[in-house]
This record gives structure tokens, C-alpha cells and sequence, in this order.
């Protein structure tokens, strides 16, 4: 049994998404960070970066924190959604570190300075939105190319999902994205995809 401690938060439901696609067993422990819950020692024991998500597997036993690790761990556990060797490996990994290394902080810090910043901070703005914009344009310009971010649905398009699924938190219409639109309607009717996106409860 797997027990996911995590938050209603793009990395938190990139795990929570891969366990559903991957079928396979877990519970939830919802550590809420509006009220800095993420700070106990309980929970500082198991990830010492106190950041959801992170996982348990009593199978292990083995702690897994940081949403890219847990994602690679989880492929590799139930042998589905990252291929084993080669360059299609080498594709999904690229395309899951561009969400890691990009996606993931620069689409966070649009969402602070947009909705979160106790006043308005011009230069911020400007400068978290355009790249943004640049990102969404790499986005487009694979996904114009190819029906999946590595070729295949992968841990790569599970990891990009839950980020453009705030894009109105940075302020992006997906028309202006029709590729992007297109990739993230297709993997948004995926029933583990939805089931995902709705832990914790």
C-alpha cells in the first residue's frame, strides 16, 4: 500500500493522477498547506524539503519525495507510461525535466504575483506572464508536431496536465494555444486523469 501525503496543488495531483493511471493501491493523507501543516515534524521527517508531495510504499518500505522522482518510481513500479531504455525514454525525461525546470516554477511564480502578491508588483507581472507565454509557445510548437508531449502518453503530459489546468490562474486563454487546447481536452477526458485531479477529496 502507498499512503500520499498531498495537497490540491498541480505537483500534488500529478502523483495522485499516476497512482489512479497505474491502478494501483493508496491512501490519502491531505497535508494542508494554507496552514502550514507541511512544516510538522511528522511530515518534515518524510520529506525534509517540508514541500508535498511525497510518498510511502510499504512494499519498500521506501520514501519517495519530489513529484518528477515520485512520477520515475511509480512508472517503473507498475511498468507503464516510461519506456525502459532508449530514446523514447530519453524523450519522456526531457519532456518531464522542460515541466519540472520551466513549466512548474515559472507557471508558480505567475500564479503568486498574479493572485497571491499582497500588492501588485509591475515587473513581476511582466516578467513571470511573458515567459509563461514563451513556455505555453514550446508547448504548442511540440504538441503541433506530435499527439503527446514525448510521442506516447506519458508521466511526461501527467507532470504538464495539472499546470495548464490553472491557465486562467496565469491568465492564458488555450484558444490562443489550439494545439495545447486540443492535447490538454484529450488528456483531461481520461478517467484516471479526472480522478486524479480530485485528490484529495
Amino acid at each position: 500500500m502507498i499512503t500520499l501525503y498531498t495537497w490540491a496543488t498541480p505537483n500534488g495531483r500529478k502523483v495522485s493522477i499516476m497512482l489512479e493511471e497505474c491502478g494501483i493501491p493508496y491512501t490519502v493523507r491531505p497535508v494542508d498547506i494554507t496552514r502550514g501543516e507541511q512544516f510538522a515534524a511528522e511530515f518534515v521527517a518524510i520529506n525534509p524539503n517540508a514541500k508535498i508531495p511525497a510518498i510511502v510504499d510499504d512494499d519498500g518500505p521506501l520514501t519517495v519525495f519530489e513529484s518528477g522522482a515520485i512520477l520515475v518510481y511509480l512508472a517503473e513500479k507498475c511498468g507503464r507510461l516510461l519506456p525502459t531504455a532508449g530514446p523514447a525514454r530519453y524523450a519522456v525525461l526531457q519532456w518531464l525535466m522542460f515541466q519540472i525546470g520551466g513549466v512548474g516554477p515559472m507557471f508558480g511564480q505567475a500564479h503568486h504575483f498574479l493572485r497571491f502578491a499582497p500588492a501588485p508588483v509591475p515587473y513581476a507581472i511582466e516578467r513571470y506572464g511573458k515567459e509563461t507565454r514563451r513556455l505555453y509557445g514550446v508547448l504548442e510548437a511540440r504538441l503541433g508536431e506530435a499527439e503527446y508531449l514525448a510521442g506516447d502518453y506519458s508521466i511526461a503530459d501527467i507532470a504538464t496536465f495539472p499546470w495548464v489546468a490553472r491557465h486562467a490562474w496565469q491568465q492564458v486563454e488555450l484558444a490562443d494555444f489550439p494545439q495545447v487546447g486540443r492535447w490538454f481536452e484529450t488528456v483531461g477526458a481520461r478517467p484516471a486523469v479526472q480522478r486524479g485531479m480530485a485528490v484529495p477529496a
